[in-house]
């Protein structure tokens, strides 16, 4: 694909001669490395890592998983994994043993890099288990290195596992030109620069973490790994770090306008990006008034084809709810069922075109098929493209506006409803911090709403919810139930976890 489209990329180690040998790669407890370090201990982390695998007869595309917290090492290894000839499997450190033996099975990893507290935890593994810190101190010594690869941009890079939120995870792989162009597409359209220093909060098992390396490497910046406990630990690492560049999901976002931020402590912070849910508008509202000087990026993703629109900052304010555009190396297209492209306003399903698109779920062909398709007639990139399963729409202007997941919809009376519209009501009434909407098998309705929400709880802030619905919402879109909560669940990704919440509420209602 990358080829027919004539779009030049490399491999994805090269991101280690990016930047200038003695400009900031990486931010570490463990210790920082300039360009020039970063590219010595990727080197040598990839000449053990081959020389382990064919010590173990591994073929060239072996895999090799990773269970780590954030530091230096999980920063290096997707690139010394690629480099080596491998194929990363970076596994969230938040699963447990029992998400990883799916992982590890279902990838045929031959070896995984982790720390002894998880390693005890794994019995009788039919993979070589190697502590992290030992693998740590290989790339920091003084070994023998392997130069940059060679690699082809069809070639497997990664294979990454969807968090499983509904049923087993499922591995989508990676090339590496979906990787190096993901990278220079994001480096790109937000102009990230070498004076740049990104904080990467976000897992690096998920694609949008990922990208906060690859992105800022592409560009000559530095990233800032953190692994943090409660919110106010990003408030700090911010101001002393002198921070520029944060991405995070909605949820994230809601506990930081939440958080105290002394005077001057965001004075470095130059642009904020979010994907893994849609912004609502008072979530917006309230970031534009906490940091009126940052640019504000919403944006638009799936890990099969990594990343798909972004919102230009100088239009967040006048469609603060849009999706935007497609992102550079992407096409995106608005489809009937038949392939033919929707009218403007009319719903369709995302399809994403380009080189951005992945290879396939790993060793899943009746999955690929339902997803990875035939580009329709009206693409301009054509090859085999996503069909999201997401419906959104496009107005005159040509940006996009997500409506729902198909899947999601809620079939009530008669009618759709998405989850979605009944949140962003919800959120906009006071005392609410987040909403979950889902359905509920109804035998007169077919399906009723449910609205979980977590706020004040208090008799105003309830009343005033139910007074907002009424006024705001037709009645087909009422809720049945409004359940409040103290705290609401979150998946290894960051995400509000719609399964489990939904899953909490029928065992209540079954207790």
């Amino acid at each position: 694909m990358t080829e027919l489209l004539n779009i030049p990329s490399r491999p994805i180690d090269h991101l280690a001669l990016c930047g200038a040998a003695g400009d900031t790669a990486l931010i570490a407890r463990d210790g920082d490395l300039d360009f020039a370090g970063l590219e010595a201990q990727v080197g040598r982390l990839a000449h053990w890592l081959r020389s382990e695998g064919r010590a173990r007869g591994a073929a060239p595309g072996a895999r090799v998983a990773s269970w780590i917290e954030k530091s230096r090492l999980a920063c290096l290894l997707p690139l010394a994994v690629a480099r080596a000839g491998m194929v990363h499997v970076p596994v969230n450190p938040l699963l447990k043993s029992a998400q990883l033996g799916h992982i590890m099975a279902d990838s045929g990893a031959v070896m995984l890099i982790t720390n002894a507290a998880r390693a005890a935890m794994i019995a009788n593994p039919a993979f070589a288990v190697h502590d992290a810190d030992a693998v740590a101190a290989i790339a920091a010594g003084a070994g023998d290195t392997l130069p940059p690869s060679d690699a082809r941009p069809d070639d497997l890079a990664a294979i990454l596992y969807t968090s499983g939120s509904t049923g087993r995870p499922k591995g989508v792989v990676l090339s590496h030109a979906n990787m190096w162009l993901g990278a220079e597409s994001v480096a790109q359209y937000l102009r990230l620069t070498r004076a740049d220093r990104v904080l990467a909060v976000l897992p690096f098992s998920f694609d949008y973490g990922q990208n906060q390396i690859f992105s800022a490497w592409h560009a000559g910046a530095a990233v800032a790994p953190l692994s943090y406990l409660m919110p106010r630990d990003v408030v700090r690492a911010i101001d002393r770090l002198g921070i520029t560049t944060l991405a995070g999901v909605p949820p994230l976002w809601v506990q930081l306008v939440e958080c105290e931020w002394p005077a001057g402590s965001a004075a470095t912070l130059r642009r904020l990006t979010n994907s893994g849910g849609a912004l609502t508008r008072p979530l917006v509202a309230q970031l534009r008034a906490l940091f009126p000087h940052v640019d504000l990026y919403p944006m638009y993703g799936l890990t099969e084809a990594f990343r798909s629109t972004y919102l230009d900052p100088a239009l967040v304010d006048a469609h603060p709810d849009s999706m935007g555009r497609a992102i550079p190396h992407a096409e995106i297209l608005v489809c009937r069922p038949d392939g033919s492209l929707t009218d403007d306003g009319e719903p369709g399903e995302l399809v994403h075109c380009g080189p951005l698109v992945a290879k396939g779920y790993w060793q899943d062909a009746a999955r690929s098929a339902q997803r990875f398709r035939p580009a329709p007639k009206a693409s301009r990139m054509g090859g085999t493209c996503v069909w999201s399963g997401d419906t959104v729409r496009r107005d005159g202007d040509g940006l996009l506006y997500f409506v729902s997941r198909d899947d999601a919809m809620i079939k009530t009376a008669g009618n759709r409803v998405s989850p979605g519209e009944v949140e962003e009501v919800a959120v906009q009434a006071p005392g609410v911090r987040e909403a979950v909407a889902f359905g509920v098998p109804d035998p007169r309705l077919g399906a009723a709403i449910v609205l979980i929400v977590r706020g004040d709880g208090d008799e105003p802030a309830q009343s005033g919810l139910a007074a907002h619905l009424r006024a705001t919402l037709p009645n087909f879109m009422q809720p049945r139930d409004v359940i409040w909560c103290a705290e609401l669940p979150h998946n290894p990704n960051g995400k509000l976890d719609r399964v489990q919440i939904a899953l909490d509420y029928a065992q209540e209602r079954a207790a």
